[in-house]
């Protein structure tokens, strides 16, 4: 049995999973829905927890995320006494197993994927790979991290592949500068 959950997940707050924001400034937004083949939430009088297993699919304003496990912790309003209280904004959300998540023309594929967006920061691990198809990028590390305020990526053993340079212009006829010395002439 599939479980289907409109979930009160903010859809903008999901778009910090690959570190995106702006992007789809002006889109109509759409409900949040979460599908899985299985739900448990369990809450406190400060937060719910939500796990999602099998076949995990969201869909949100202008992007969609799979894996095989979604972990969602979200803050909880309302009244103590009710069983699954309002959900605000989460406070972390994990995917785990076949991650991919589309936004536009940005992708990211990676083992899990780990969101925290009171520290403002997102770690793809497990082989990432960010590719925008936009720009002809593609970025691979174990792990990366995005620090969206501080408009920073980190990661380790990176390599990032970019559309060619073009010609810098060096004339093929006259031999390269030396290192330390100076050219002579502009490039033709």
């Amino acid at each position: 049995m599939t479980t289907r959950f409109a979930f009160l997940l903010p859809a903008f707050a999901l778009l910090l999973v690959a570190g995106w924001p702006g992007r789809l400034r002006g889109a109509e937004t759409e409900a949040t829905v979460i599908t899985s083949k299985s739900l448990e939430m369990r809450s406190t009088d400060a937060e719910t927890t939500s796990v999602f297993d099998g076949a995990v699919s969201v869909t949100a304003t202008g992007m969609r995320l799979t894996c095989d496990h979604l972990e969602v912790v979200s803050a909880r309003l309302g009244e103590k006494a009710d069983t699954v209280g309002k959900q605000d904004r989460f406070t972390s959300l994990i995917a785990v197993g076949h991650v991919r998540l589309v936004q536009g023309d940005r992708e990211a594929v990676c083992a899990r994927a780990e969101v925290r967006p009171r520290e403002d920061s997102i770690t793809l691990t497990g082989n990432p790979v960010v590719t925008d198809r936009g720009n002809g990028t593609m970025a691979t590390g174990d792990p990366l991290i995005m620090m969206r305020k501080e408009r920073r990526v980190r990661g380790t053993n990176v390599r990032i592949t970019a559309p060619p340079l073009k010609d810098l212009g060096y004339d093929q006829k006259s031999p390269p500068p030396l290192p330390d010395t100076p050219a002579t002439s502009a490039p033709k």
